[in-house]
């Protein structure tokens, strides 16, 4: 198949298809279009020089963020009081800036070798999961959209156990590769690769640890703009308090992140301690999501575990920049008196300690908001954590793609760890999620309710949770001197 040489039809059609593969991530799930999405990607890129690659490869990556994380712009626009332009204009700068990523890995893949094999199956794949992996971290790290992702409804996720969602990328990577191979012998990689997730997806990879419980997650679904108000804080703790107590029968209930929305220290005495003794005699257990202040001045994110299992805290420690810390804040005070986002100046919590707190008699591995989309935060709970929790306020991004595409990163979560996973959120998507990353069950955006399911506490340890990212890395590595060595030896440039 031959397409245009002139560089800015190659761009167009490079936007187009980073735009489209936004329909391989949820709401929409439809994993096949990644694949077909990279086939073309990667057809760009074949004929390039790594300079047109670059730029391809940032089309691409502009398609995807663009359209993929435009909702950015809600909480920019509508909690920063800045105006819709501006904030558009915001986030489409942010959205070409990780962009790059993709842009690198072309330019990098095309200076590697020319050979078309190599390209193909070893280096594109190589160097698009090795910047994908490292823009989870540069800059605090912004996971969204990963290849993997995309594949969690796909016989792929059968991966996820194995390699986590680094490795599902590289498999995806290698299969869109392989399409376009499709009159050579590589085109067996498509049907093993795919027999090899279908077949690891009947492993069941951890066991049951004790008796399985009841748990319930409340969802207020309050307007983030009512939130924070006075005159809000009765009603609110209010509707909480009254749905737990029809709740008679969870042993555990969990309300979402900041679902208390004032300083713990203000309603210590008059709403925490009684809430406490009172679920402490009912043998039950609650989660709360608080913001707690410190005799030091500083601040945190916090959960707060109240009843029968004992007081415990988790503050939050991977905080999200420009919405709960400031970088570079000596240098940014114009930027930061322009933006005005409230609550955000949280010192993050301690990370020397694994993020456990007892629920339910048994130790749960707790997260805040966007800390379930770094799965190396949330294995650092295994393999003591006999489930997941996550508590998040998506409210800040209305009704959007954000709420699915986060959920879609706590199905992989569990998947990973082989973990129930439940997730409180204030205004949607909460849901309970077994160890196989399917839901069970899950309130709608916008729906204020409960839900309850029985939680199957689990023990032993994914060969993911044991090797982290570690051994996808090692992978690329050697596929990068593969590809390296092919080009060193003059390989030819077909396979």
């Amino acid at each position: 198949m031959r397409l245009p040489d002139r560089l800015p039809v190659r761009l167009v059609l490079a936007f187009a298809a980073g735009g489209l593969c936004v329909l391989a991530f949820a709401p929409f799930s439809q994993g096949w279009v990644a694949l077909l999405s990279l086939a073309l990607l990667f057809l760009l890129w074949r004929d390039a020089s790594p300079g047109q690659a670059f730029w391809t490869g940032w089309s691409w990556g502009a398609g995807l963020m663009g359209f993929g994380v435009f909702w950015l712009h809600n909480s920019i626009a509508q909690f920063g009081g800045l105006n819709l332009p501006l904030a558009i204009f915001i986030t489409l700068l942010f959205a070409v800036f990780v962009a790059l990523f993709p842009g690198l890995a072309g330019w990098g893949a095309n200076h590697l070798t020319a050979a078309r094999l190599p390209r193909l199956l070893l280096a594109y794949p190589a160097c698009w999961v090795l910047l994908e992996w490292s823009r989870s971290w540069v800059l605090t790290g912004f996971p969204w959209l990963s290849m993997g992702y995309s594949q969690i409804d796909s016989i792929l996720a059968g991966y996820a156990p194995v390699l986590g969602v680094y490795g599902i990328s590289l498999v995806a990577l290698l299969m869109a590769g392989s399409l376009l191979l499709w009159r050579s012998p590589w085109i067996v990689l498509l049907p093993i690769l795919g027999l090899g997730g279908w077949s690891l997806q009947n492993i069941a990879w951890t066991s049951a640890a004790g008796a399985p419980f009841t748990a319930s997650l409340v969802q207020a679904s309050i307007p983030q703009h009512q939130k924070w108000l006075p005159s809000q804080l009765g009603p609110t703790l209010d509707f909480y308090v009254a749905e737990t107590e029809k709740l008679t029968h969870s042993r555990l209930t969990v309300w979402p992140e900041t679902a208390v929305p004032a300083f713990a220290d203000k309603v210590e005495t008059e709403f925490l301690q009684p809430l406490h003794e009172h679920l402490k005699n009912q043998g039950r257990d609650l989660l709360l999501g608080i913001p707690v202040r410190e005799e030091d001045g500083r601040y945190y994110n916090s959960l707060l575990a109240l009843g029968a299992s004992g007081r415990g805290r988790y503050d939050k420690r991977h905080l999200v920049p420009f919405g709960e810390f400031m970088p570079f804040a000596r240098v940014l005070q114009p930027l930061i008196r322009m933006l005005a986002i409230p609550m955000s100046s949280f010192s993050a919590g301690d990370d020397d300690k694994p993020p456990l707190l007892k629920l339910a008699g048994y130790p749960a591995g707790v997260s805040i908001c966007y800390e379930d989309a770094f799965p190396g935060q949330v294995s650092q709970a295994l393999p003591e954590a006999a489930f997941l929790l996550n508590a998040s306020n998506d409210a800040w991004f209305g009704d959007s793609l954000a709420p699915y595409q986060h959920l879609e990163m706590a199905r992989m979560r569990a998947l990973e760890t082989g973990r129930f996973m439940l997730r409180a959120t204030n205004t949607g998507i909460s849901a309970i999620i077994d160890e196989r990353g399917w839901v069970m069950r899950y309130l709608p955006w916008g729906k204020r309710g409960t839900i309850t399911e029985r939680i199957q506490p689990l023990a032993g340890s994914t060969p993911y949770v044991r090797a982290g990212n570690g051994l996808v890395l090692g992978l690329l590595l050697l596929m990068l001197l593969a590809a390296y060595l092919r080009r060193a030896g003059g390989a030819p440039s077909t396979p």
